[in-house]
């Protein structure tokens, strides 16, 4: 069966959870365990039997970054792979209304939808044989997962009928409580999902002739009519009609919204490579450095022997790691340095940015509640009580930290040189 898949990537003004780092490279290409975030997209998209291309689509203009990573990608897994740009945010569903005809061209019968800031095991093949036992072949299928009841309420909710997993009732982030089932973010739909979104686009388009006053904040009223939220206008609409299902996963999800879940996605990723991608995985060797737990290391970086790196540690390409240093929980991106005898917790290291001698780097982790298996990280707000939120630390890129200093649940912006401690603070 011809199948595509389309990774929704959204554009420069998504994403501002996550500066000071997309103020250097698009979000989607951020690395999370050793690779860009939406390459683990794209890796299991590529093992689909009968894939014959892979769209990202977003409102990014063309981007030097971009277009080297889809032209490696391509060369990688032999598999076409083309970015469309919006030429506005259209939403989850107006991207792909926009795009409809390119999505649908070769004749695919099918089409897989993700969201490229969720890390997953991503079951697309389990999603397709569930489509086919259970629904008809114009079904869709949402991803879902369980979560508890308090932080159910940050997700699309879904109400399923026990015994065949059709949607019954669909809620994006309701006031109350709904079901623990929620939206990963990851759909698999056939053309026919473009007929229910062009209602949509109708009845937009209606009530702009209707009530033409509604689009004059927006340039124009076809922007309006067609921005188009597949969660809260498609899904919603389509629930209880017997065309949607819910297949429910037990692998590992999150979010990616927030630097502070990067680190705890990555922690997923390098869980699964044990599996998926052994040799991604670092071992230790004589005369190499001390690794304990999951750790990536690209194959340029320079480590001294005496450091102690792990668990959940992602040095990327060309770092330098001096003596005795210590690195646990955190992300080093490309051309850091850090100095003998640093201690690195927590915390995102951003490109090109030293670290001193003896200097102590820590941030407090993010992590959802190890106690309870359907926790899910929480998107932290970045004060609270007037007060900075303890979280991880990020260094943007081009940071100097000095030799013996403590910088502690800090943000520091790109290119500042810091002259002594700082704890519980943004650096501007």
């Amino acid at each position: 069966m011809p199948l595509k898949a389309v990774i929704l990537i959204g554009g420069p003004q998504k994403g501002t959870r996550f500066r000071p780092l997309s103020f250097e490279v698009p979000k989607p290409l951020f690395p999370v365990a050793g690779v860009p975030m939406v390459q683990h997209h794209i890796e299991a998209c590529a093992k689909v039997p009968g894939m014959k291309e892979i769209l990202l689509m977003g409102f990014y203009q063309p981007h030097e970054a971009l277009s080297r990573f889809l032209v490696s990608a391509q060369q990688e897994f032999k598999i076409p792979i083309r970015y469309l740009q919006e030429y506005a945010a259209l939403g989850t569903g107006g991207g792909i209304y926009h795009f409809r005809d390119q999505i649908l061209s070769g004749g695919a019968e099918a089409f897989f939808v993700l969201n490229a800031d969720v890390c997953s095991e991503f079951p697309l093949q389990e999603m397709l044989e569930f489509r086919q036992q259970h629904g008809d072949v114009h079904s869709f299928v949402i991803l879902g997962t369980t979560a508890n009841r308090t932080q159910a309420l940050n997700y699309g909710c879904i109400v399923a009928n026990a015994d065949t997993q059709e949607v019954q009732h669909y809620v994006e982030k309701p006031s109350t409580f709904v079901s623990e089932i929620i939206n990963c973010g990851i759909y698999l739909f056939t053309p026919a999902i473009f007929q229910h979104i062009g209602e949509v686009f109708q009845r937009n388009q209606q009530e702009l002739v209707l009530c033409p006053y509604l689009g004059e904040e927006s340039s124009n009223g076809w922007q309006r009519a067609e921005v188009i939220r597949l969660e809260q206008d498609v899904f919603t609409a389509l629930a209880g009609s017997g065309k949607l299902y819910v297949y429910k996963t037990d692998g590992f999800w999150s979010q990616i919204k927030s630097a502070g879940s990067a680190i705890y996605a990555s922690r997923l990723y390098l869980n699964q490579y044990s599996k998926s991608h052994p040799e991604r995985l670092a071992q230790n060797k004589p005369g190499g450095p001390i690794i304990r737990g999951n750790v990536y290391i690209h194959p340029t970086a320079s480590i001294d022997s005496t450091a102690v790196l792990g668990p959940n540690v992602s040095i990327g390409e060309g770092v330098t790691v001096g003596a005795g240093v210590r690195v646990r929980e955190s992300i080093v991106l490309h051309g850091a340095s850090l100095h003998d005898h640093t201690c690195v917790l927590n915390t995102i290291v951003g490109w090109d940015s030293t670290i001193g001698r003896w200097a102590r780097v820590e941030g407090t982790p993010s992590d959802p509640n190890p106690n309870d298996p359907y926790a899910k990280i929480d998107s932290e707000t970045l004060f609270r009580d007037g007060r900075l939120t303890p979280s991880i630390t990020i260094l943007g890129c081009s940071v100097t930290i000095p030799a013996e200093v403590v910088i502690l649940n800090s943000i520091v912006l790109p290119h500042k040189e810091l002259s002594r401690s700082y704890k519980n603070q943004i650096i501007l």
